[in-house]
């Protein structure tokens, strides 16, 4: 019995089934290959079915997703290693331009601090300049800003207004520093000069007096005005720094170490030392500096202990553990820059230059010494003037100084 329904089996006319007879051979279309970002080429997307056809994904026959071996295309990639030739390069730009702003920052905050108040315009019949840069380097007796207490400890009495207590030119050249003190109780002539705060001419009377007189008669203008007449060198800076100044950055920079080779005692100034080699505090050191009663030259010998001590203090301030730290840098630049006067046309750049150049005083090319002297007249220091016109050619042509002083 045959149980096909009619048309099917043996008694078909074919010898397959009419429903396979009457389909058609349908040829496979390749699957569209699927975009990252949806289908938007036109096809839609392939039917799932769930249907597992055992192709395998990344195998070495770059299945549809693989690639070479690689992820599905779709997936995240693999993690790779940090680039750290990248992350060095942006960390040291970051570097250098944090370095930048804080250099920036630090120069416009000092030289915010510089007070320029000295006019050297109003010096008149000035010399002709030479080579290299000179600087009138002046420690003034001021005691602005300080208390009764700090003029005890210091040993500065209370004395109004201000003198000079040192004076020193420093000129910068090719031939290395040379550092030339300049007695306070030098014998000088006051030439014609125009007052600083009058405007008025004041005629020369030939009228002579010791050189720290010029500064208390009309300032920072006048001194400039008598030290050039009196050497016939062009001064191109001025540098002021009072007492609590200079007491501040020593203090700042942790004290200054010295040799002082004979111990002295000074009940004027404070002192009392004991030879060898020691560190100063500030008020040490402003006792140091100020001391000429105690010696027998008085203030020949003071202005040798000047020198020795500028030059070391700069020494000392001048190092990597300064100007790197900014717990030293900051303490003891605002210490300078607080009590320190120069002349309208002084930079930055010109100030740093010149401390350079006193910390080359003791090493090197550099040189330090008395302006010559001759004699005295009437307890005034008087210059050897053969020895100053050749020292003053030796400067203003930059020439290695060969002069030298007696005292």
């Amino acid at each position: 019995m045959n149980d096909w329904p009619e048309g099917y089996g043996r008694g078909s006319q074919g010898s397959q089934p009419e429903g396979a007879r009457a389909m058609r051979h349908v040829q496979r279309r390749p699957v569209p290959q699927q975009q990252s970002q949806g289908y938007d080429d036109g096809y839609d997307a392939p039917y799932d079915s769930g249907y597992n056809t055992g192709q395998v994904y990344g195998g070495q026959g770059g299945g549809q997703g693989g690639g070479n071996g690689g992820p599905p295309q779709g997936y995240p990639p693999p993690h790779t290693a940090p680039n750290w030739r990248r992350r060095l390069k942006i960390g040291s730009l970051t570097l250098v331009v944090l370095l930048l702003a804080v250099s920036i920052g630090t120069y416009f905050w000092a030289d915010s601090k510089l007070k320029r108040e000295v006019d050297l315009s109003k010096v008149i019949e000035r010399p002709g300049g030479g080579e290299g840069t000179n600087y009138l380097i002046v420690g003034s007796d001021s005691r602005e800003g300080m208390s009764a207490e700090e003029k005890k400890k210091l040993h500065t009495g209370s004395a109004e207004g201000k003198r000079t207590d040192s004076m020193m030119i420093l000129h910068d050249g090719s031939n290395g520093p040379t550092l030339i003190s300049l007695p306070r109780d030098s014998d000088v002539e006051i030439p014609s000069f125009k007052g600083s705060q009058s405007g008025k001419l004041f005629p020369a009377q030939g009228r002579h007096t010791k050189l720290n007189a010029a500064y208390a008669e009309d300032g920072p203008e006048l001194l400039v005005r008598t030290v050039e007449f009196n050497t016939g060198l062009h001064i191109d800076h001025y540098v002021e720094i009072g007492f609590a100044g200079f007491a501040n950055i020593v203090d700042a920079i942790g004290g200054v170490e010295i040799d002082i080779p004979k111990a002295f005692k000074d009940k004027n100034s404070g002192a009392d030392f004991q030879a060898g080699k020691q560190t100063l505090d500030g008020e040490q050191s402003l006792a140091f500096v100020r001391t000429r009663y105690a010696f027998a030259q008085s203030d020949l010998d003071r202005t040798k202990n000047q020198q020795k001590f500028l030059a070391a203090l700069a020494s000392q301030t001048a190092t990597p553990g300064t100007i790197l730290n900014p717990f030293k840098l900051y303490p003891t630049m605002g210490a300078g820059l607080d009590t320190l006067i120069v002349d309208k046309d002084m930079s930055l750049w010109s100030l740093g230059q010149m401390f350079f150049a006193m910390k080359g005083v003791t090493g090197g090319d550099g040189t330090s010494m008395n302006m010559p002297i001759s004699g005295s007249r009437s307890g005034n220091l008087v210059w050897d003037k053969t020895k100053v016109k050749q020292l003053v050619d030796q400067l203003k042509n930059d020439q290695k100084v060969t002069v030298t002083s007696d005292r």
